[in-house]
């Protein structure tokens, strides 16, 4: 028979372990409860995150997508649409009157294919011309690396007005180092000021193309090189067979650049194609003007500002064309090689 001395120890003992039972179910619970909470927390702040993400990149396409979307609802209406304040967005009066009469203004066959080729050759002799120079600089080490990567960079945050004078009259003056008798000969208005400054790798924006195959070219392993180097390969073998497959990524990135730069460039175009009107973007200046049958009274009228928008829209058609055809080549490339912003 049990004692009270036993039953009070197994009171004592079923209250101590209840009471133990009871603090690891409350810790438990307690637990389970942070962790409910902390769930919740995480959860609410992913949407607001994602809320802020939306909110910020819906900003960012209004204001990119709204100046295109706007002058291509402009182009397809009439002089009585822009005059009636309740059109905004959807003509009342669909045309495509506008289209053949800029079409017809700018030239555009001849000028879209003059064009065309100009960016084509520059964006290829960019392409083979940064690649080679970013290899020799991002691979070989030679006395001069450093500053000939530094001159390089610094190419870009000079302002291409300050360079506007001596580009303009070399190129007038052409006497190749002196070789050629004085005053030598003018490459104005022709495409060997592009051919020249693009196969040196002068050429628009070639120090960030320079920049950008040189850090790819540095990150790509050196155990390539000499293992070609063992089989017999030289080093214009290694770095065409070898490197620049390995390359495939920036180089499409460079290309895509090179070409969207040189199609909206401006500035050297005014330099060296001064003269030539059979090219796009001048093409487009006169649309107008030329549509009004040369009548600068009307160059404010409504009318001109639909031929203006209409030109605006013809002219970067063939990009929106092309980033639709390499989007995917395009976004892929750009996060293997870094380019943000």
């Amino acid at each position: 028979m049990e004692t009270n001395i036993d039953i009070n120890v197994k009171h004592r003992f079923t209250k101590t372990v209840g009471r133990q039972a009871a603090d690891i179910l409350d810790k438990i619970s307690q637990e389970k409860d942070q962790n409910r909470i902390g769930r919740a927390n995480k959860k609410i702040k992913g949407i607001l995150i994602s809320l802020i993400r939306a909110v910020f990149l819906i900003g960012v396409s209004y204001i990119i997508l709204m100046p295109l979307l706007e002058k291509l609802a402009t182009s397809f209406m009439t002089e009585a649409d822009i005059f009636d304040q309740t059109v905004r967005w959807i003509p009342r009066n669909f045309t495509l009157e506008n289209y053949k009469v800029t079409l017809q203004a700018m030239n555009y066959p001849v000028s879209f294919l003059n064009t065309l080729i100009l960016t084509l050759t520059v964006s290829i002799l960019q392409l083979a011309s940064c690649t080679t120079v970013a290899y020799g600089i991002g691979r070989f080490k030679f006395p001069g690396n450093r500053l000939v990567f530094a001159l390089a960079i610094f190419t870009l945050v000079v302002p291409p007005t300050m360079i506007v004078v001596p580009l303009s009259l070399n190129f007038k003056y052409f006497t190749f180092f002196g070789l050629l008798p004085e005053p030598g000969i003018s490459l104005l208005n022709s495409y060997w000021p592009f051919i020249l400054i693009s196969s040196t790798a002068v050429g628009l924006r070639n120090g960030l193309f320079i920049y950008v195959m040189r850090q790819f070219f540095k990150g790509m392993p050196k155990d390539l090189e000499e293992a070609a180097y063992v089989d017999g390969a030289g080093i214009f073998k290694t770095f065409y067979k070898i490197m620049l497959p390995g390359a495939i990524p920036g180089l499409v990135v460079i290309f895509l650049f090179s070409f969207v730069w040189q199609w909206n460039d401006y500035f050297y175009n005014t330099i060296f194609l001064s003269g030539q009107g059979n090219f796009l973007l001048q093409a487009l200046q006169g649309a107008a003007l030329k549509a009004l049958d040369g009548d600068h009274n009307k160059l404010k009228s409504q009318y001109a500002s639909i031929i203006r928008h209409t030109g605006m829209i013809l002219y970067i058609a063939p990009l929106l064309i092309l980033y639709a055809i390499m989007q995917r080549y395009f976004i892929e490339s750009i996060q293997r090689t870094g380019i943000v912003g």
